[in-house]
């Protein structure tokens, strides 16, 4: 059965990037290709991978050359280990009291009069659920896209008053026409892509917003505790304004969608997620969207979603994306650290075959041309097994070790340099991000 390590970081073995498969009958839920959870598809959309950090040397061309792979996010080494929680993908059609400015967005609730959430005591929970259904419900909508060869269906979230949607990006991956269903039923047609920012997964759309349009609150995911109650609210299998409840599993996970995807500090979830969830909204019982469901984790035993492991982004990576967007169109600033190096894990047969004093760690094959790890003088070859106080056996261990820290962050890098043992003092850089 599917286990998080003891790193915080969600594993499943890893498979190939998807290709096309055999169709399924509309929400028929087993034969899941990979690690993706899709159903009904004739094509699979590929998550591109980063482009290679820019350097001055070539590199390393020895045993295993192909598995040396680009660091990018946060060093930039991900593994497929889970599955969209919520493209339902089809083949058939598819069914303000007070403005503030609250860091950057635009918030605001319709002129109707907003339900007011009771305090939690130890009888009312069910009172206070209905509550927040109330308050935050109006303000997820279903995102119908369509594609070359079928359809597809996600969940979005009205983030501002002037009509801008937070989602996920492999929602609208691929996509020719977006149109969004709001929750009283109206169809929005020639929805806008205002940006996307495919290391995060996250997308913003923009629509012509209607009267009485509500507003969701982010709230700051920063202040969670495990176990309190949260409810997930979206559109699985197509089954619009769908609420289910759980709690906060656990915080601060690391999970790898793809190739090119890697969530920092997910919040895991109980609350069911399937697909038709993504890009919609994970709230606390206040009435503050915490979150976004993305991804559920796979059981490798039955190659099939696992109960209740869901993954959300958390709001404050989704308000700080978010904001970049809407301002430029693009994401500006990753607020990612990386090393700027590409290398590949050391096994025992690579420790052979180039004579290593180690048959585990990391292995530097190439340098970014003015990076941190040049500028601090480690170099091409050397063996990386320990950042600070965590031991680095492989590529993920050495992401793990990286994705909690913040560009400009001073690192104690330990090295091989052939048979010599060295600690050099890096002082982190920023990802790039993509545009």
């Amino acid at each position: 059965m599917y286990q998080p390590d003891l790193n915080n970081q969600a594993t499943a073995p890893q498979r190939p990037v998807p290709g096309p498969y055999r169709s399924e009958p509309d929400n028929q839920l087993n034969n899941q290709p990979d690690n993706l959870y899709w159903s009904n598809s004739q094509q699979v959309p590929t998550v591109s991978s980063m482009p290679p950090m820019p350097s001055n040397r070539p590199p390393s061309r020895g045993p295993r050359a192909g598995a040396i792979l680009v660091l990018a996010l946060v060093l930039a080494i991900v593994f497929g280990v889970g599955l969209f929680a919520g493209w339902q993908y089809g083949q058939g059609g598819v069914a303000a009291i007070a403005d503030k400015t609250v860091n950057g967005l635009q918030t605001g609730t319709s002129s109707q009069a907003q339900p007011t959430i009771p305090a939690l005591t130890g009888n009312n929970l069910e009172s206070v659920r209905e509550a927040v259904v109330a308050k935050v419900r109006s303000s997820v909508v279903q995102v119908n896209v369509t594609l070359q060869r079928g359809t597809a269906i996600g969940s979005g979230v009205i983030i501002d008053k002037r009509g801008y949607i937070v989602t996920n990006d492999h929602v609208v991956q691929g996509a020719q026409n977006i149109d969004v269903m709001l929750a009283d039923g109206s169809r929005l047609q020639n929805v806008q892509v205002v940006g996307t920012d495919v290391a995060d997964d996250l997308a913003v759309l923009k629509i012509n917003p209607p009267a009485n349009m509500v507003v969701a609150t982010l709230g700051d995911s920063s202040k969670l505790q495990v176990g309190q109650d949260v409810l997930a609210i979206g559109n699985p299998l197509g089954n619009t304004q769908t609420v289910t409840s759980g709690i906060v599993s656990a915080l601060g996970r690391t999970v790898r969608e793809s190739n090119s995807v890697t969530i920092p500090n997910a919040i895991q979830t109980d609350a069911p997620i399937n697909p038709g969830n993504s890009g919609g909204a994970l709230v606390d019982l206040q009435g503050n969207v915490i979150g976004i469901p993305t991804l559920n984790a796979i059981d490798p035993e039955f190659n099939a979603p696992a109960n209740g492991v869901g993954f959300a982004i958390p709001s404050n990576r989704v308000q700080f994306i978010a904001n970049q967007i809407i301002q430029t169109g693009q994401v500006t600033h990753t607020g990612r650290a990386v090393l700027g190096i590409s290398a590949a894990d050391v096994d025992a047969t690579m420790a052979a075959q180039r004579g290593l004093p180690v048959n585990q760690g990391v292995l530097i094959a190439n340098l970014q041309a003015g990076g941190p790890a040049e500028k601090a003088g480690l170099q091409s070859g050397d063996v990386i097994v320990q950042i600070d106080n965590k031991t680095i056996n492989d590529l993920g261990g050495l992401q793990d070790a990286l994705i909690a820290k913040n560009p400009g962050d001073t690192v104690s890098v330990k090295v091989y340099r052939g048979n010599q043992q060295l600690t050099v003092t890096v002082t982190l850089g920023e990802l790039q991000a993509s545009q």
